[in-house]
């Protein structure tokens, strides 16, 4: 097909800008490049915790030291994501901040690869968490403006597919080759995925900056809308209680009687269920989107509330993490869509609220894991985890107007 027409200063709509001028075409190679980057992303923040102690041996630390290098990661997230958006959004354009985030990516990997000491490597790692917020402040936003409106739920289903890949494929064989071979090979190879993408976003990736918009991204504006409100509040519980679970998944399925070797393969098998629920969510999410996102949420309080007493039985617990890990890649791609919607013409500020609550709600989700492994032990760490999902569920539940409403195919009343 031929290139995406420019867009028209008499036609403010960017929706129209898909492939061949059919709005109703999906434009996978363009997603699908999106997808690539989503992957690189997660794998990078991923990739330090299996090498821990390859890197703390070459670089003569404590593996405890070199643990810093994931926690300093997100908290860059949490601290950068907000002003990038304020300072970038709707002054720098989408695809050459995208090209730019992806490089600076690349930039982070070579450096990090290329360190001798903690400290050069701590740098690295804080040159990729910027780079990190950068991408998550823009890609939804811009895969939303690629596509159709009526087709934002798939658009998200198939660019965050990426991050469960990365889950599932991406930090695994980074580890095992970073163990066979150099864990320094593995984040050159990240360099040069994170290169080859910028060289190509710049060929397929069509501009999508707002020159036609009047109005700048406002995060205030956003926070006073209820449907962002809604959304930000939701959508963070849902991964606390989440990572409340998955920090600790180890020592939780061990307290059931499984053997230590299966965490891996059930790990995984998380990982790929998600896959399967984002394809579902592809399908549902532009249609039934408040329906399928209320019955998600139903089943993730499910698996967690049955996981302390069927986890070990028999074929039941991976039942059950199979639902866990289904439930939670839907969650994502019916929320994302909820925030862009929801945000309206502030979209890129709901959408980097949501950023920086997402990454509160891993961390607290850490903490709070660590209280009820304390107080409970570890085969009730799902039921704590199940709390916070409950909340979420009844957020939803009474944001029917507004942060969840009901999708053309679903009842109004």
């Amino acid at each position: 097909m031929g290139a995406a027409p420019a867009a028209s200063t008499t036609q403010p709509n960017l929706h129209t800008q898909t492939s061949s001028g059919d709005t109703a075409h999906t434009p996978w190679g363009r997603l699908l490049l999106l997808s690539a980057a989503a992957f690189t992303a997660v794998t990078t923040e991923l990739l330090p915790s299996g090498l821990l102690p390859q890197i703390s041996r070459d670089l003569r630390v404590e593996e405890t030291s070199v643990g810093i290098l994931t926690g300093a990661y997100a908290l860059v997230i949490v601290f950068t994501a907000l002003p990038l958006s304020r300072v970038l959004g709707g002054r720098v354009p989408r695809k050459n901040l995208l090209i730019a985030t992806m490089f600076t990516f690349a930039v982070s990997n070579v450096l990090l690869a290329c360190s001798p000491t903690l400290e050069l490597a701590m740098a690295a790692r804080l040159l990729g968490g910027i780079a990190h917020g950068m991408l998550w402040v823009g890609i939804a936003p811009y895969a939303a403006r690629i596509v159709p409106e009526a087709s934002v739920g798939k658009a998200m289903a198939i660019v965050f597919a990426g991050n469960s890949v990365a889950l599932t494929a991406g930090a695994p064989v980074g580890t095992l080759m970073g163990s066979i071979m150099s864990w320094r090979l593995s984040f050159l190879l990240l360099a040069g995925i994170g290169l080859a993408i910028s060289a190509v976003c710049i060929w397929l990736l069509p501009a999508a900056h707002d020159k036609d918009t009047k109005t700048s991204p406002s995060i205030f504006k956003a926070f006073r809308l209820p449907g962002v409100v809604a959304v930000v509040t939701a959508w963070p519980l849902l991964v606390l209680g989440h990572f409340t679970l998955f920090t600790y998944v180890a020592p939780f399925l061990h307290a059931t009687g499984l053997p230590e070797e299966f965490t891996g393969a059930l790990l995984s098998l998380v990982g790929g269920a998600s896959l399967v629920g984002i394809w579902i969510a592809g399908r549902t999410a532009d249609s039934y989107p408040r329906r399928s996102l209320l019955w998600t949420v139903a089943g993730l309080v499910t698996a967690f509330g049955l996981l302390p007493v069927l986890g070990g039985i028999g074929v039941a617990g991976p039942l059950l993490v199979a639902l866990w890990g289904a439930a939670f890649g839907a969650l994502g791609i019916y929320n994302q869509a909820a925030i862009l919607r929801a945000g309206g013409e502030h979209k890129d500020a709901a959408n980097s609220l949501s950023v920086v609550t997402i990454q509160l709600g891993i961390s607290i989700g850490s903490a709070f894991g660590s209280m009820a492994m304390t107080l409970l032990g570890p085969q009730q760490v799902p039921l704590a985890a199940a709390i916070p999902v409950a909340a979420a569920l009844a957020i939803i539940f009474v944001s029917r107007r507004s942060g969840y409403p009901a999708g053309p195919r679903e009842s109004r009343s």
